[in-house]
């Protein structure tokens, strides 16, 4: 019998082994390299998706703003934003209709969600008796508007020979009515001309002609007064009322309200002498001393000299603190003639007041 020897193989379950083994330890390996891959793409993803939100917002927001856009243009131009209602305040003398009508053409070709309101608000403060205007809207179709008038504080005479009401800016208002309540004296003197130079003078002769008249009125002087004359308002010249308005003071730049007092003090003690009639100035520039003017347009009584009737008879140096005026007898040719600066010289009449 014969016997049969299976020689076992070498290196087989070995190698199946080896093989089984090294399979074994390959199978890690390759998972391990798609673990690597799946994380690398889910970073990706994850890198990819930090992005996504700045993306979506830059989207929502072009987005947001077109339609606000679209919206804002379609509800300006709407009718819904027409303008139906027009609140006026704070007229009394300044016309609330030319205030709306004002509004109305500006409001007609955009109505009142696109409404300049600075712009109208400007263009009412050129409106009389206008001195601040301020517009506001009341949607959907109402707009409202706060006026502030001008307050008259003076009266003046224009070149044209006109009584005007004007503010304490110099801006003229209206004309003088029957019916309004006029101060005690007008102001003479006013630049017509349109020019910034005659409005800033305008302004310090309404800023001068308030100062006298707040003192002058404390003093009692004003009712004394029609006109003061402000051409220079370092030359004040004050024309009197009633049965003296013939009669010119004139004042220089300073201590207005003491000057006048003392004029009227020496003008009323020269009513009392027979050239009373006869003055036509008095001139207390110099400050302390008081010089009368006489005209030569009205006939004294029996015992006083004639003065010259073509010429102008003056009274320099009168003292007005201390000593009454008299009049004086007719002496020489020689006078004294005015001047603006208040020392008098003439030659035209022989006739002069002194003090005794």
């Amino acid at each position: 019998m014969r016997e049969q020897v299976i020689a076992q193989k070498v290196g087989g379950r070995a190698g199946l082994a080896a093989k089984r083994s090294g399979a074994i330890a390959q199978r890690p390996a390759r998972r391990g390299s798609r673990a690597e891959s799946s994380a690398t793409l889910i970073e990706r993803l994850r890198s990819a998706a930090r992005y996504l939100p700045f993306f979506a917002k830059m989207a929502l927001a072009i987005a947001l703003g077109v339609l606000i856009f679209a919206g804002y243009r379609a509800a300006a131009s709407a009718s819904f934003f027409q303008v139906r209602r027009i609140e006026v305040k704070g007229t009394a003398r300044a016309s609330a209709e030319q205030v709306q009508q004002l509004i109305r053409r500006e409001l007609a070709p955009r109505g009142v969600w696109r409404a300049d309101l600075p712009a109208m608000s400007a263009q009412l403060e050129h409106l009389p008796w206008v001195r601040t205007a301020v517009v506001t809207r009341l949607l959907p179709d109402g707009i409202r508007v706060r006026i502030t008038e001008r307050v008259p504080r003076a009266v003046v005479r224009t070149g044209a020979g006109r009584l005007v009401w004007v503010d304490e800016d110099a801006v003229v208002l209206s004309e003088t009515s029957a019916a309004d309540q006029l101060p005690t004296f007008f102001v003479r003197g006013w630049s017509d001309e349109n020019s910034e130079a005659a409005r800033i003078e305008n302004r310090e002769r309404v800023q001068k002609y308030l100062e006298l008249a707040h003192e002058w009125d404390a003093a009692g002087l004003s009712e004394r007064v029609s006109e003061v004359n402000l051409i220079d308002v370092r030359d004040i010249r004050a024309q009197l009322a009633g049965d003296d308005s013939q009669i010119e003071v004139r004042l220089g730049s300073k201590d207005a309200g003491i000057r006048l007092k003392k004029a009227l003090s020496v003008l009323d003690s020269q009513r009392e002498t027979p050239r009373g009639g006869l003055i036509s100035y008095v001139d207390l520039t110099q400050g302390k001393r008081a010089v009368v003017g006489f005209s030569s347009g009205r006939q004294i009584s029996s015992d006083s000299s004639q003065p010259n009737s073509t010429g102008e008879n003056e009274s320099p140096a009168l003292e007005t603190e201390s000593r009454p005026v008299k009049p004086a007898a007719q002496g020489s040719d020689n006078g004294a003639k005015e001047t603006r600066a208040g020392k008098e010289k003439a030659t035209k009449n022989p006739q002069r007041g002194r003090t005794n």
